[in-house]
């Protein structure tokens, strides 16, 4: 597929891979939690809001031992707080209960945690344990689509689509620069189409 050679050449050029992920963490749980505070919200707000919330509670112990009420003032910014603070703790003690304070790699695994999906699951497969992995969040839903790479609606189908047509040591780069492209470029409202690099491809069929 030429088109898709080209496509993900245009994106490497705009959007050199560095590896690093948006959300800030230093531990695999950090990242996971931090992934699961991002529903609904920014990740400069989670952002924010971890750098204080990991100094508060700096092991899972410390979240799975703690008043929820507390864990909910740490992450009232993220929005939807008491459902997020209550899976925030239950996925502390399941993982210090069923896994020894390690956090799984397999898909199953993870996605049996409170208030973790397949996007949750593949950000955590694709940088702690660099598994090739399609993270579908609302940019990659969006380009992909405007793109033609796509021709779904619903998360779980768009990402087996990309994962037939995109070579899978793309995978993990790919997220990172759609994402990037939807912030800066193609936005929802009023994309920038006039000096949009990729606007050649746009709208075009998979072909």
């Amino acid at each position: 597929m030429p088109r898709i050679a080209d496509i993900l050449t245009t994106l490497e050029s705009l959007y050199p891979f560095d590896g690093k992920c948006f959300l800030n963490y230093s531990t695999p749980w950090q990242l996971l939690f931090a992934t699961i505070l991002s529903a609904q919200c920014t990740d400069a707000c989670v952002n924010s809001v971890t750098a204080r919330l990991f100094v508060e509670f700096p092991t899972l112990e410390d979240f799975a031992a703690a008043d929820i009420r507390e864990i909910e003032n740490g992450v009232k910014q993220t929005g939807f707080f008491r459902v997020k603070a209550r899976h925030l703790q239950e996925t502390a003690r399941k993982l210090l209960h069923e896994y020894g304070g390690q956090v799984p790699s397999a898909i199953e695994q993870l996605t049996a945690l409170g208030g973790v999906g397949r996007k949750t699951a593949n950000v955590v497969r694709g940088h702690i344990y660099k598994i090739p992995s399609i993270v579908v969040d609302t940019h990659v839903k969006r380009v992909s689509n405007r793109l033609g790479l796509v021709s779904q609606s619903d998360p779980v189908k768009i990402e087996l689509e990309l994962m037939e047509i995109l070579p899978q040591e793309n995978w993990i780069a790919f997220n990172q620069q759609i994402i990037s492209h939807g912030r800066k470029t193609c936005t929802a409202r009023k994309p920038l189409c006039a000096g949009c690099e990729l606007q050649i491809f746009c709208g075009n069929p998979v072909v």
